[in-house]
């Protein structure tokens, strides 16, 4: 289910974006970009969501995102990057990037709800393609289990890790541990008991108690501690 996402471009001062879908995943960026300061247009067909959100976002319309005409109308070309967070209608998030992309907006990003929309929104062009509910079950999986104190994927196919050093790594160089040879695993970074965080390196010697950050293929980086 991974994606492999273009190069991400970061967001300038200039920028504007177009959210399309104002359900929770959509909100709560559309809302987090605009406490940024970032220009955001926030589009739903719920009237009842858009009058909730008077205020709130740089505007917000009740408009049907499937519709070339109505993507012209409110000037959405004109945007630097769009977001498409339908997830009600795989139908409507298809033709709404569809779209996007025929119009020429520069970055757009696409929510997939299964691995199959995923796969139709990558097949159409999008370059960026999330998966926030699958990606938020694996994360809270991990922490269930109780040994991993920190998950997170950052795309590519590729995951960070935080759990504590496992016994295999502890009183000895990292070198000499071999880790990243044996495991295509890299301890990038040390939290020692007194919460102080400092670089890894190969000289650098584990403790029982410290906190490693990992990172890795997301495959591996799942296992690690069981590997350790």
């Amino acid at each position: 289910m991974a994606s492999h996402p273009r190069r991400v471009v970061a967001l300038e001062e200039s920028d504007s974006v177009v959210v399309i879908g104002l359900g929770r995943f959509g909100l709560a960026l559309a809302l987090e970009l605009a406490d940024a300061g970032v220009e955001v247009l926030g589009m739903d067909t719920d009237e009842d969501v858009v009058q909730s959100l008077g205020g709130l976002l740089t505007h917000v319309v009740r408009a049907d995102a499937t519709k070339e005409e109505v993507l012209r109308q409110l000037s959405v070309p004109d945007f630097t990057h769009a977001v498409i967070a339908i997830g009600s209608s795989i139908e409507a998030s298809i033709l709404a990037s569809s779209w996007l992309l025929r119009l020429g907006v520069p970055h757009v990003w696409a929510k997939a709800i299964s691995e199959p929309h995923g796969q139709i929104l990558t097949q159409l062009g999008v370059p960026h393609v999330v998966y926030p509910e699958a990606d938020m079950g694996r994360r809270v999986a991990h922490l269930l289990r109780g040994s991993i104190a920190d998950y997170q994927d950052i795309g590519g196919g590729f995951a960070l890790v935080t759990a504590k050093a496992p016994p295999s790594m502890v009183g000895r160089p990292l070198d000499r541990v071999g880790f990243r040879k044996k495991h295509n695993l890299n301890v990038v970074a040390v939290r020692q008991p007194d919460g102080t965080w400092g670089h890894a390196t190969g000289d650098t010697i584990l403790s029982w108690d410290d906190t490693v950050i990992v990172m890795g293929p997301a495959a591996v980086a799942e296992r690690f501690i069981d590997m350790a």
